[in-house]
């Protein structure tokens, strides 16, 4: 194998389109453009870009961070791109109603650590740090029209979010549609060779950011589009702040590692393949395991939870949150030796189990908790309102405040264990 098939076969791991015939075509390109760099004796230019909309990324971002780190291996020019002008707008991409808008200075603070956050992964050496304000602010109106004369409204009315809302007679302001135009002129101002983005993502990549750097002359990036996302807190739903379901990268070591002791067992699978790098005979193996009962899902959460600590912060950060961990799951310091149990039957939300057992006066209550970071499960906090417990969960110690505790249990009263 040559280092360019060997390059090609490694960077186009783990990325879908939703057709084989389009994936052929990028993985073409992708050989065809190494071929031409090689020739230029210069690397592909390659970014992502990251939308300060709050002020930490989650373990969902490091998908395609790994995939920039791939790049980066093989010596290509990566950029990290801060997406400090799109944000004011917001990605409309996957949404069911406009985003809220924010000002550059809310933006400015979400982005102050995004950086640092991201060398996580990144090699701080080899990453260049750029913000799309620099080339987006200085554009006035006339740039704006001969940037969307290269697009038809039925483009962007074919995206299944805009298709939905029209079906639901729901609105589509016109500020959304200048963020696929916006993202596209990221690519022209950097002269980007490859894009990496996640399914979220295949419209501003291969339609609207080709389309464009076509029209102005350019050739166009290859669209590196990551076929899984990471599922969230419930297991289900892609990973994502608004909805409270993320493990950020900020996160406390207890924290982060009481949010992944949370995750449902279904959900290990997928963690230990996009999180920890484990090739799919590992991963098949370690689904057998589970389903035999050779493997016990709560200690192979309990050394997941350990790498990812690990991995984000450091193993002496993840000795100790284990330990912390322990203290509250077995009934140690800090918590009551005659902790109290409760069933959970099926799939319940936290603030009715909140309700149900006379822990808070009333749902309100409840919201206020959470809101204030008050509630805790297996010592993670719960951030959602929406947060719920299912049987793959448990056993679980759920607490409010720093004096009510419960242990929720299967019917069976073993926890499933």
């Amino acid at each position: 194998m040559t280092r360019i098939d060997e390059q090609v076969e490694v960077l186009m791991s783990g990325t879908a389109y939703g057709d084989p015939a389009t994936r052929d075509n990028m993985a073409k390109d992708l050989r065809d453009r190494l071929c031409e760099c090689e020739r230029e004796g210069r690397p592909l230019r390659v970014y992502c870009g990251y939308d300060p909309r709050t002020s930490d990324l989650h373990l969902g971002h490091t998908i395609t961070m790994r995939k920039l780190r791939q790049f980066q291996d093989f010596g290509h020019d990566v950029t990290f791109l801060v997406g400090t002008f799109t944000s004011l707008i917001g990605d409309p991409s996957d949404k069911d109603t406009a985003r809220d808008q924010l000002t550059m200075r809310n933006v400015e603070d979400n982005a102050r650590t995004y950086a640092e956050q991201a060398f996580k992964i990144l090699d701080r050496d080899k990453t260049r740090v750029r913000r799309n304000d620099e080339w987006l602010a200085p554009l006035d109106f006339a740039d704006i029209i001969r940037l969307a004369s290269h697009f038809t409204v039925q483009q962007f009315l074919v995206r299944e979010n805009f298709a939905r809302r029209i079906e639901e007679e729901k609105a589509i302001y016109l500020h959304e549609f200048f963020y696929a135009l916006m993202q596209a002129y990221d690519a022209v101002a950097q002269e980007a060779d490859a894009q990496v983005g996640g399914q979220d993502q295949l419209f501003n990549i291969l339609v609207a950011g080709r389309k464009l750097q076509t029209g102005l002359g350019q050739k166009p990036q290859i669209a590196i589009i990551m076929g899984e996302s990471l599922p969230g807190t419930d297991g289900e739903i892609k990973m994502s702040k608004s909805l409270g379901n993320h493990i950020p990268l900020l996160s406390e070591p207890w924290d982060m590692f009481g949010k992944v002791m949370s995750l449902p067992d279904k959900a290990m699978s997928v963690y230990h393949k996009l999180i920890l790098g484990w090739r799919p005979a590992q991963v098949t193996a370690l689904a057998a395991d589970l389903r035999s009962g050779a493997a016990h899902p709560n200690e192979t959460k309990m050394r997941l939870a350990r790498e990812i600590v690990g991995i984000f912060h450091s193993p002496a950060a993840a000795d100790a949150a284990q330990a912390r961990w322990n203290e509250v799951y077995r009934g140690g310091a800090g918590v009551p030796a005659d902790i109290d149990e409760a069933i959970v039957e099926g799939e319940e939300e936290i603030r009715d189990i909140l309700l149900r057992l006379n822990m808070v006066s009333s749902r309100g209550e409840a919201r206020r908790l959470i809101h204030q970071n008050g509630v805790r499960l297996n010592d993670a906090k719960v951030e959602s309102l929406q947060a719920s417990v299912t049987l793959e969960m448990l056993p679980a110690v759920l607490q409010v405040g720093k004096r009510q505790f419960v242990r929720l249990v299967r019917a069976n009263g073993d926890g499933g264990e």
